[in-house]
């Protein structure tokens, strides 16, 4: 058994098979579509979503409550096993706050175990690759403290790097407005954003067409990437795998990454707000 439990929330976008290798605990956010029942994130089939936000219908996310923090943490603190929560950037959702306020709480009611928060400052693949990273320390014997220092002290070295095939989504979510978004549509122009040292989502950078904007993640993982030959790489594409194919081996070519570069999709939770064919780049880097 290990000797306490990382867990986070899936805003972290880490496929199933690859959380079982981990061996995590992921907290389930909330989604609506088209005014249906809210499902979780984990039983929400990513075809048919991403099909149901390009015929144009409705999603909406919700936070998760406090109550249903506490029960996951009791679950564990309860069976004797301490816990590290690193949660959903408090910069784009109220996740982490709750998240916190049930550690403090639970913090409380059990004395004699350890419990921790971690506010990210990160999201997607982002987030899942700063939990791999963890969990990597976990492994290696690192105690709680210990491993809540070191993502402490790398988080703002998680560079999110990130581009949109449809403004649509963004002028919805209040990122761009409806001229830029028409104007931009018309003209093939494509956003490049990042996650910034507070957590929130902000543009960079433009370029004209798709391919353009793929490749301006590459050229600024160049510039930014730390070791970027050893270093493990994710990448997160929203119903567009032949495009995150095509940046992975563009990455692995320019930048002569030897590991595996993990793909995987954009859940529904950032979906919701980024729409389909986004595309999203993740490793340590000097900087955000």
């Amino acid at each position: 058994m290990n000797p306490f439990v990382i867990l986070t929330d899936s805003s972290a976008d880490l496929p199933l098979d690859l959380v079982k290798t981990l061996d995590i605990d992921v907290v389930q956010l909330y989604v609506t579509v088209d005014g249906e029942e809210p499902r979780p994130n984990n039983e929400v089939e990513i075809g048919a979503f991403y099909q149901s936000l390009r015929d144009k219908r409705s999603a909406k996310t919700s936070a998760i409550n406090i109550e249903t923090f506490e029960e996951i943490f009791e679950k564990h603190l309860a069976a004797g096993r301490d816990v590290l929560y690193l949660g959903f950037s408090s910069g784009l959702s109220g996740t982490f706050q709750a998240g916190l306020f049930a550690a403090k709480e639970m913090a409380e009611k059990y004395p004699e175990r350890k419990i921790a928060a971690v506010d990210t400052l990160c999201a997607s693949l982002g987030q899942g690759l700063l939990v791999y990273h963890a969990v990597q320390k976990r492994n290696a014997g690192a105690g709680l403290e210990e491993v809540r220092d070191y993502i402490e002290s790398i988080k703002l070295n998680l560079v999110h790097l990130f581009t949109v095939d449809d403004l649509f989504f963004l002028k919805r979510g209040g990122r761009v407005s409806a001229v830029t978004a028409v104007a931009g549509s018309a003209l093939g122009i494509k956003p490049i954003m990042h996650v910034d040292n507070e957590g929130h989502l902000v543009k960079i950078g433009i370029k004209r067409g798709r391919r353009a904007s793929l490749d301006d993640l590459c050229a600024r993982m160049q510039a930014l990437a730390i070791d970027p030959a050893d270093q493990t790489v994710f990448i997160s594409h929203g119903d567009c795998e032949e495009d995150a194919r095509y940046l992975a081996e563009r990455v692995r070519t320019v930048m002569g990454v030897k590991k595996e570069i993990l793909i995987s999709h954009v859940g529904p939770v950032i979906g919701a707000h980024s729409g389909p064919g986004t595309m999203a780049l993740f490793f340590l880097g000097k900087e955000r």
